[in-house]
């Protein structure tokens, strides 16, 4: 059982992932489980040439940023179940308790974050009910994004990047995956303010 699993591995979720595993040495964050189903196939950043984000060498692509993204998450954050290869066919249940069933098997989660891409294509039995067409795009390109309030599209379901409704910015998705997981280490801290900082 997992309390959170994280769906989507491009810029908002591995953020999100980073930041929950760094929560590992907090006594709030400690004994948590988190998982990500890493599915970068169709992240944009596949496609991508970062040069206009602050603390990235101008010039990366974004192929670098996922494996290098992955490789962080392996070195920093072991904590944090890396599944790879599968791609996730429904989410059902209720918050404490949700099943991820993939192409390959299913998985049990307290809270869930969907962060894949605002595809037309999108197609999550459980989630589908939520689609709505994305707030910041143009009409013609017939992109997506799940209805939320602030990421939370119902109890124990968040959502972030550009499937929340953000516009397709490297910057702007990673931030909401930070977003989102300082909400849920705000649950898991009793509701107090949460975030983590290192430093020097």
């Amino acid at each position: 059982m997992f309390d959170v699993m994280i769906i989507g591995g491009g810029a908002a979720g591995m953020q999100c992932a980073l930041v929950l595993g760094s929560s590992g040495s907090t006594a709030y964050g400690r004994d948590k489980k988190t998982g990500i189903i890493i599915h970068q196939k169709a992240s944009h950043l596949q496609s991508a040439l970062l040069n206009n984000v602050l603390g990235i060498t101008p010039g990366t692509t974004g192929v670098e940023i996922l494996k290098e993204g992955k490789r962080h998450l392996t070195d920093k954050y072991p904590n944090v179940t890396q599944i790879e290869g599968e791609k996730v066919m429904a989410v059902t249940g209720e918050a404490g308790n949700f099943t991820v069933k993939t192409n390959k098997g299913e998985y049990r989660a307290g809270i869930v974050v969907i962060a894949i891409g605002y595809t037309d294509l999108f197609d999550i039995e459980g989630l589908n009910e939520y689609l709505i067409p994305h707030r910041l795009s143009p009409p013609e390109k017939n992109r997506k994004q799940l209805q939320n309030t602030d990421h939370l599209v119902k109890e124990g379901i968040y959502v972030a990047g550009t499937l929340a409704g953000w516009r397709s910015q490297f910057a702007i998705a990673a931030g909401s995956g930070a977003q989102v997981a300082t909400d849920i280490l705000t649950v898991w801290n009793n509701g107090k303010h949460t975030k983590v900082h290192d430093k020097i």
